[in-house]
């Protein structure tokens, strides 16, 4: 569907007031933002697990029975247009914003350094014998182990440092940006779209959409080759964000390439009692969510209504962060005749 009939859709179907934001914009980080339209969408829901085990036929069955926070399907109405990073922070803006604020992130403050992969590991010895390690003090979001450029997502991020870089970007622009809630952040994925991935309900279509686990990185993971897809998308570790085409809202790698942090903390059971509009999560909890999978991911945990989660201090290979920024409301005129007090 193109963008225009998109926007028009999601608009019509929740009757947001007009406002005069441009479509797109950019900060002082370079970060583009796209404005994404009011609407009404349904979250959540988990398909029989019948239907996954026919189209996920690597997964064991038990991966089938621990979904039930995904469920039930309800319908969420997203009352504001909102701003949200077109691609996800790339390690060459948050180093900017590091040097312009002296930020020290926490891979690197608390001096136990965060996961990297490990090209000569012992599967005997590393955990789970996947090929990451840590913590350990070599690796952080400026070298997770792998080659990265200036353009790739940045990884290593807890959802501390996201928060940091939100406050430092709000303080010094005057404009108030924050992460997505776990509502805005699906909203913005499925791009009035209610099928698994934005493209349809077919794994092998990430190919073209999303940096997942595939042909390119099988070989580093033996072990875990029968979940890659039948083919390749061109990178084995993290691609240059942009990569691959965006959705109807102009977004790209909303699955793949990293896990990306949303502001709700996790709860299993949130879903069934949820305000209807503008859910913000849990008031409280021990984990944070992460939304979209990454570029290590297997097809099944790069579905749009996939939910995971991790101790706010994490800070991982796989995970990095969007950003929102908020746009303020235009004001209402006068109402002309109005008696004065």
């Amino acid at each position: 569907m193109a963008l225009a009939a998109v926007l028009a859709c999601a608009c019509a179907h929740a009757g947001p007031e007009k406002n005069a934001a441009p479509a797109s914009w950019t900060n002082s980080l370079g970060m583009v933002f796209q404005q994404v339209p009011a609407g009404s969408f349904t979250m959540g829901g988990v398909e029989p697990p019948d239907v996954l085990a026919r189209d996920y036929p690597a997964l064991e069955p038990r991966r089938f029975t621990d979904l039930a926070d995904e469920g039930p399907a309800h319908t969420v109405r997203i009352r504001q247009a909102f701003y949200l990073g077109r691609h996800e922070v790339t390690v060459g803006q948050f180093q900017r914003f590091i040097e312009a604020s002296g930020y020290q992130p926490e891979s690197e403050a608390d001096g136990t350094g965060g996961y990297g992969y490990n090209a000569q590991y012992d599967p005997a010895t590393t955990r789970r014998g996947d090929a990451f390690e840590g913590r350990d003090p070599r690796y952080s979001w400026c070298n997770p182990g792998f080659a990265q450029g200036p353009d790739h997502p940045v990884v290593n991020i807890t959802w501390n440092d996201a928060q940091a870089l939100a406050r430092w970007l709000s303080r010094t622009e005057g404009h108030h940006y924050r992460l997505p809630t776990e509502a805005e952040w699906e909203y913005a994925c499925r791009a009035g779209t209610r099928t698994r991935y934005p493209h349809g309900d077919d794994p092998q279509g990430l190919l073209q959409s999303a940096n997942t686990f595939d042909q390119e990185a099988a070989p580093l993971w033996p072990r875990w080759q029968q979940h890659a897809l039948a083919g390749s998308d061109g990178h084995a570790f993290t691609a240059p964000v942009g990569s691959y085409a965006p959705n109807a809202f102009g977004l790209h790698d909303m699955l793949g390439n990293a896990w990306e942090w949303v502001s709700d903390w996790h709860g299993d059971t949130y879903y069934a009692h949820s305000p209807r509009s503008d859910p913000k999560g849990p008031a409280d909890g021990t984990v944070r969510v992460r939304r979209g999978g990454s570029w290590h991911t297997w097809s099944f945990y790069a579905r749009c209504g996939y939910r995971n989660w991790n101790s706010p201090e994490t800070r991982y290979t796989l995970v990095g962060m969007r950003l929102v920024r908020e746009i303020a409301p235009t004001p209402r005129p006068p109402s002309r005749g109005a008696p004065k007090r």
